[in-house]
């Protein structure tokens, strides 16, 4: 991803906000090319050290809220 700091941040509070459609909807604004690396983040997330509790549980609803995401869904606007 190739945007300010801020947009970053507020993505991955968007992405993490544990509430499936603000997460499905901040995945939405992602390019098809950028969801995998996004998707990956959010795994190593829930397998890694060094994350709290609290990231590794947000990760976890982002995932979820994620697989299941209809291919209507998974297009670029």
């Amino acid at each position: 991803m190739n945007v300010p700091p801020d947009l970053l941040i507020d993505f991955w509070d968007e992405i993490l906000s544990e509430e499936a459609e603000r997460t499905r909807a901040a995945f939405a604004r992602v390019t098809v090319a950028e969801r995998p690396a996004v998707l990956s983040h959010l795994r190593r997330m829930t397998s890694e050290s060094g994350w709290q509790p609290e990231q590794r549980r947000a990760a976890r609803a982002a995932l979820s809220a994620l697989d299941n995401y209809t291919p209507s869904e998974k297009r670029c606007t």
